[in-house]
């Protein structure tokens, strides 16, 4: 075997080795993600009965509510299309993080955040029929949505891969 050969098995297996610690911690953040969102949901649909409030703070209530349709509300009713489009999307992000040859560090922990939120509400829709949402932040002016742990998650990966891949890599 050639010196330079060996080089090139050496640093495939690195970067072999590499990915295969980057993928396994995407998959620890989503399923934890996954796990606290989903008892997020079960602990919101067993203590608080739908449609009522408890007061955490003057600013953070807890308000039981059920979201049949998508994004802020829209599409009452069509959750099933959010359901598929959610699918997809997670599963085209993991043939990226699979099959891309150049996935940043950053992207496999952005990713597992998205795509435990994105799987959590996916299952709130085949559990309960809907998504569970109650975190209701009051006192914003103009701010009348309440979220979930779910939702929470996937703007802890969004808003930094947005942030990264547009002002630190231009290329």
């Amino acid at each position: 075997m050639t010196q330079r050969s060996s080089l090139r098995t050496y640093l495939t297996t690195q970067v072999t080795d590499q990915r295969s610690r980057f993928l396994a911690r995407f998959v620890v953040i989503t399923a934890i993600c996954l796990a606290v969102s989903q008892l997020g949901s079960y602990l919101v649909n067993t203590r608080i009965p739908l449609g009522t409030s408890v007061e955490i703070s003057s600013v953070l209530h807890f308000t039981h509510i059920r979201n049949m349709g998508g994004v802020f509300g829209m599409a009452q009713g069509q959750g099933w299309i959010f359901a598929v489009f959610s699918v997809l999307l997670i599963a085209a992000l993991v043939v990226y993080l699979l099959r891309g040859r150049q996935v940043r560090v950053y992207e496999f922990l952005c990713f597992g955040f998205i795509a435990g939120g994105g799987l959590s509400n996916v299952l709130d829709r085949l559990v309960y029929g809907s998504v569970i949402d109650f975190i209701d932040v009051r006192g914003i002016p103009f701010w009348h949505y309440i979220f979930n742990t779910a939702d929470t998650f996937v703007h802890i990966g969004l808003w930094p891969m947005l942030f990264i891949g547009l002002f630190w890599h231009r290329d």
